[in-house]
């Protein structure tokens, strides 16, 4: 059923309804005061169970089981993969887009992240980026035109992480290397991989469209997808 077709529907149900309901017993004693109808919502799924929800959550497990003394975050969903992590333990967050009154648990750093300027080389046990390192560079919030921000980002990720540490990463897939201005880029992983060389790839994930989630995927099966999301864990020896 088309879109069109369901908006026709639910206003059909919505008004069936509200007749409805007028009339039942009780009706007169709890009066409709305000007219607001949501004609799509008896349509759709009980939640979005997107890429999104599934990157989140695949990095809120990995930390949960690692229980990291510290951990830093650069432009992850704050209502989402940071959400998750407050609940068991505090989290630094870098973006550079503001964060007014910040939730019990989170020290938030506003600021251009590309360098991660003020953070020593090797200090951060425990470091995360879900879908972010992609917009480098591309202006979308507000940061500086650099085709190689991405790059940069990355390179500036490997060169915080200590010894031992974490790195949960994820970015848009696929078999073709894409800018599409200034959404997003599409990279291919051998890219992420020869932008942040000092690390090792612990493990390599993939949620495809759909909602389909491949926790153990091998870097050769983007080959085969236009769009992915790719669920990378690293760690430096």
């Amino acid at each position: 059923m088309g879109r069109f077709a369901v908006g026709m529907k639910g206003r059909w149900l919505f008004w069936r309804d509200l007749r409805t309901y007028r009339r039942l017993p009780g009706g007169a004693e709890n009066p409709v005061t305000r007219i607001w109808p949501f004609y799509r919502d008896r349509f759709r799924q009980a939640g979005d169970l997107g890429e999104y929800f599934h990157q989140d959550l695949w990095a809120a497990r990995k930390v949960f089981a690692a229980r990291p003394a510290r951990h830093v975050d650069v432009g992850s969903r704050v209502d989402g993969f940071i959400a998750h992590c407050l609940a068991f333990m505090e989290v630094e967050v870098v973006d550079i887009r503001p964060l007014p009154r910040p939730p019990q648990g989170l020290r938030f750093i506003q600021g251009d992240a590309a360098t991660m300027a003020g953070f020593a080389d090797e200090s951060i046990p425990s470091l995360s980026s879900l879908h972010a390192a992609e917009h480098f560079g591309l202006g979308r919030y507000g940061d500086a035109i650099d085709p190689l921000g991405h790059v940069t980002f990355m390179r500036s990720l490997a060169r915080v992480l200590a010894r031992r540490g974490r790195l949960y990463f994820s970015c848009p897939v696929g078999r073709s290397q894409k800018v599409e201005f200034n959404a997003h880029r599409i990279l291919q992983p051998e890219s992420v991989l020869d932008a942040m060389p000092a690390l090792r790839l612990a493990s390599f994930g993939l949620v495809l469209p759909g909602g389909i989630v491949r926790d153990q995927a091998a870097i050769d099966e983007v080959k085969e997808i236009d769009y992915g999301v790719g669920l990378f864990e690293f760690t430096r020896d």
